[in-house]
């Protein structure tokens, strides 16, 4: 009996998603929730368990392939109703004969060869549709005394090159290095021993690029096709532009005590497992604005304008799939421990290219970190359905007055474009003053908190 699996709505309201990955092909044997196909919607990179068992019959959707939600992308063999004669028939011609003495026993875990290793499965299920060359029928007439096949060993480590120096790095270091596709050959570790750490992979994917591909010699323009990300995101921007009246003001503020807080924090035991980093009181500062300004966290309804007293806080990340935006649900309720774990869990999800479709909707008010880029200020398009979002711009040392006398200091950029259909002139004047005042004195988010 053959059941087709049709491609699900995964997020709110999704109406396509690309074929990225396919995890099985034609006569794999299959179980229920076994992730079968990677796909990528608007949204995010999603892994779709096999609602099934059986053996897959064929996929019905190609790697790169744009599928309609509702169309079939997999059918899958589920035995039932089937002739099982055949279908042991079939099994045999992968299986070695067993010996004589062993005839009366249950064959349901017997060795199944396929392509280059030994997987275990049901005699009963159907080859795949081209068998590797190394996967070869069983003779019509086997002799007498047939030797079980030899067990499957592990290959050895390939020893390092001649003269290449050993990368010193925890598991959970390497485990996130192979997430966001950093390689921890080209990363100078700033450890002990010269180990690399956690912050040096993240520092390593916010220093690099992501390298463009190099054109073909003689070629002088490409195309390059619009779709997943990209397509949502410049769809959502243009509305963005041309529904809401956009209005950026500027501020430069005087973060010098909030970097001495951020080493501070570094140093206390509640933040020695996560990165603590200046986005973190950029974001406490800018819950504590929301706090005392509710407005700005709304969104325009036509004949009334939403005034949400929660803040899903949305955090613009770059990722190789383009620009994507999760949130931080419920980041109003949180300590800032707390803010500092789901920040960076968030930031590591995005980059890994697994934020998953309920990370991305549902946002409130969203801050953007250009200073990352080593870019000082800029114009944010709002995310649509929110009234505001903030850009924090690179820390500098610059020439300050202070007390009447110049002095070095660390010195940003603030820049907050919002909404003037809700928000008005003075209430974002106030917003982006009392977030500033905040990071010249980290002590106002207590005293207004």
């Amino acid at each position: 009996m053959l059941r087709e699996f049709k491609l699900p709505d995964v997020g709110e309201g999704l109406t396509e998603a690309e074929i990225i990955k396919w995890h099985v092909s034609a006569g794999d044997a299959v179980t229920i929730n076994q992730t079968i196909v990677e796909i990528e919607t608007a949204k995010a990179v999603v892994e779709l368990p096999c609602p099934f068992e059986g053996v897959v019959a064929s996929l019905m959707a190609a790697e790169g392939e744009t599928v309609d939600v509702g169309k079939p992308i997999i059918a899958v063999d589920t035995g039932e109703g089937a002739d099982t004669t055949r279908e042991t028939a079939l099994a045999d011609d992968m299986v070695p004969t067993p010996r004589p003495e062993a005839a009366e026993a249950k064959p349901e875990r017997q060795p199944v060869l396929v392509g280059y290793g030994v997987k275990t499965g049901p005699t009963t299920r159907r080859p795949r549709k081209a068998a590797p060359a190394a996967v070869s029928a069983v003779p019509a007439s086997p002799p007498p005394v047939q030797a079980p096949p030899p067990p499957v060993q592990a290959p050895p480590s390939p020893a390092p090159a001649a003269g290449r120096v050993a990368v010193l790095a925890k598991p959970p270091v390497r485990k996130l290095a192979k997430d966001l596709g950093v390689n921890l050959a080209e990363i100078t570790g700033t450890g002990p021993n010269g180990s690399i750490t956690r912050e040096d992979v993240h520092a390593a994917t916010q220093a690099a690029p992501v390298p463009a591909a190099v054109p073909a010699a003689g070629v002088r323009e490409e195309r390059v096709p619009v779709k997943g990300v990209r397509k949502a995101t410049a769809a959502a921007m243009v509305a963005s532009a041309f529904t809401a009246p956009h209005v950026t003001e500027f501020l430069q503020v005087d973060v010098t005590a909030t970097m001495d807080a951020v080493r501070r924090l570094r140093q206390m035991p509640d933040f020695a497992e996560v990165k603590v980093s200046p986005l973190l009181l950029v974001a406490k500062a800018l819950l504590t604005a929301v706090r005392r300004y509710p407005l700005v966290n709304s969104s325009w309804a036509g004949e009334e304008i939403v005034v949400k007293h929660y803040v899903n806080l949305g955090i613009a990340a770059a990722t190789q799939r383009g620009l994507i935006v999760p949130n931080i649900k419920d980041a109003h309720a949180l300590s800032l421990p707390g803010l500092a774990k789901a920040l960076a869990a968030l930031t590591e999800a995005a980059r890994a290219g697994k934020a998953q479709p309920a990370d991305l909707t549902g946002g409130t008010i969203t801050i953007t970190n250009v200073g990352v880029f080593g870019i000082d200020a800029g114009t944010p398009i709002i995310n649509p359905g929110e009234a505001a979002i903030l850009a924090f711009g690179q820390v500098r040392d610059l020439p300050w007055v202070v007390d009447g006398e110049i002095v070095p200091r660390k010195v940003t950029t603030l820049a907050l474009s919002f909404d003037h259909r809700i928000v008005d002139g003075e209430l974002g004047s106030y917003v982006l003053r009392d977030v500033g005042a905040m990071l010249e004195d980290p002590l106002r988010m207590l005293a207004w908190g």
